[in-house]
């Protein structure tokens, strides 16, 4: 964890990011839902995502910071306009990020109320997003994403993905549209000395309504990303009956 003093942390943020995003971050601060910006966690093509302490370092969570200036608006835009919900959306730089976190925020919340196992949003802001830290909350250890952290047994891992696939297609008419090994954390816990291994979905800014028209598309790609990473660790399943079993009410 990096231990760098605040006023050399708040410099190093001020210097990532315009001015309108580090006035989204003070007015998240002084709202209380996060204290300070504690360490980098992830640097990805849009967005930072940081550890960041809340409640006077009692628990920490994630903060999630689309960047406004170098952002593949294009892209984003490409996958929004197929989006229902969206139809209307303007192609402009900052509608459409705006937009974009919004839709994943939203995605989150739904899914969360669907009881599928996410984080749970916190707060949007703009740019910003505030969201549960899926791990060890009081210390800010994070879990690790399935690439890092392999389960002991990985075909009820898989079983349990599978499960959690369908039931947010069902209960909550969603399709992740960007599932892989990097994002879907493998929460560990340890009960009665026995270790409890539970998939947690991340990164929804990709999820599209089951209604979509590019829905079929983008599950059909889920799971053959999900597949193959298994198959790597010994455990072979027909790409088409996996998909008939999530589909299949």
């Amino acid at each position: 964890m990096v231990t760098l003093k605040y006023q050399e942390r708040f410099k190093t943020v001020k210097g990532v990011f315009d001015a309108f995003t580090n006035r989204n971050l003070f007015e998240l601060q002084s709202r209380g839902h996060f204290d300070e910006l504690v360490s980098p966690l992830k640097i990805g093509k849009e967005a930072n995502v940081f550890l960041a302490s809340a409640e006077g370092g009692k628990h920490y969570v994630i903060v999630k910071i689309y960047r406004i200036q170098n952002s593949d608006f294009s892209g984003m835009y490409n996958y929004i306009k197929q989006d229902p919900r969206y139809v209307s959306l303007k192609k402009r730089r900052r509608e459409i990020i705006f937009a974009w976190v919004q839709r994943e925020y939203k995605n989150l919340h739904r899914s969360y109320e669907a009881k599928i196992d996410v984080p749970e949003p916190l707060v949007l802001k703009h740019n910003v997003l505030v969201e549960e830290l899926i791990g060890d909350k009081i210390s800010g250890e994070v879990a690790l994403p399935l690439k890092d952290s392999v389960p002991e047994d990985p075909e009820e891992f898989l079983d349990l993905i599978i499960k959690q696939v369908r039931k947010m297609y069902h209960k909550a008419n969603l399709v992740h549209g960007d599932l892989s090994a990097f994002n879907i954390l493998n929460l560990q816990k340890t009960v009665k000395g026995e270790l409890i291994e539970t998939p947690i979905l991340i990164d929804f800014s990709q999820c599209t309504l089951v209604k979509s028209r590019a829905s079929s598309e983008l599950l059909q790609r889920d799971m053959k990303n999900v597949l193959q990473f298994f198959k790597k660790h010994g455990v072979r399943r027909d790409l088409d009956t996996v998909l008939a079993k999530i589909v299949k009410k």
